[in-house]
């Protein structure tokens, strides 16, 4: 029997619970869906996270099976989308291989059931999963300020193996817009997987400082 494994291609996880910024979630999903590297996206969104799609994007979440096409605002065809209840998904075991997962935006009560291993829903039981295969996990996180309890769940899933990586935008690029500032921070996301892009912005020192 043949091993399932990946080579050059790769397959992404990504979740979407009801953390504020949605805009976050679809620039990750166009820029996974227009890189030839990846291989399939399985896309996961929490109730609470279809109620954000719905509205900060205005996107009609009542026929799931569109739900990809009008999230990367294209034609997919790299996507599976799964329901978060859907315990019996492939990502759920870890002997289907997957490169890593992103939670974008992740709630902290997410990042509580991740941090302490409860795994009800899909994208924490996938995120289980990528923890235990010591695959990459990334989670941003989305609220402020945070609190004592927030701080220890992030530094317990940061000790299991999961980076933390609040969605803070970086302003050293000298962003003009709103998706400059959403476009850099997703590059910077997908770089841990090893999916660098172009347009991502690179400091090299003081003196290739923007507009200099």
């Amino acid at each position: 029997m043949a091993i399932n494994k990946i080579d050059h291609k790769k397959r992404i996880i990504l979740g979407v619970t009801g953390a504020s910024g949605a805009l976050f979630a679809r620039r990750t999903l166009q820029i996974l869906e227009g890189d030839p590297r990846v291989e399939k996206i399985h896309l996961v969104i929490s109730g609470s996270g279809l109620k954000l799609l719905r509205d900060e994007l205005d996107l009609n979440i009542s026929k799931s099976a569109q739900i990809p096409s009008l999230l990367a605002e294209r034609a997919t065809h790299k996507t599976e989308y799964l329901r978060d209840s859907d315990i019996g998904a492939s990502i759920a075991s870890g002997s289907y291989a997957v490169e890593g997962m992103v939670v974008i935006p992740c709630t902290t009560g997410c990042l509580a059931q991740i941090a302490t291993g409860i795994s009800d829903t899909l994208i924490e039981r996938a995120a289980d999963v990528c923890l235990k295969q010591r695959r990459q996990l990334i989670l941003a996180v989305r609220d402020t300020p945070f609190n004592r309890i927030h701080l220890e769940n992030m530094l317990r899933a940061q000790q299991a193996g999961a980076v933390i990586f609040p969605i803070i935008p970086t302003y050293y690029d000298r962003p003009k817009s709103i998706d400059d500032l959403v476009t850099q921070f997703c590059c910077r996301v997908l770089a841990l997987l090893d999916l660098e892009q172009d347009a991502q912005f690179h400091w090299l020192g003081e003196a290739e400082r923007p507009g200099k």
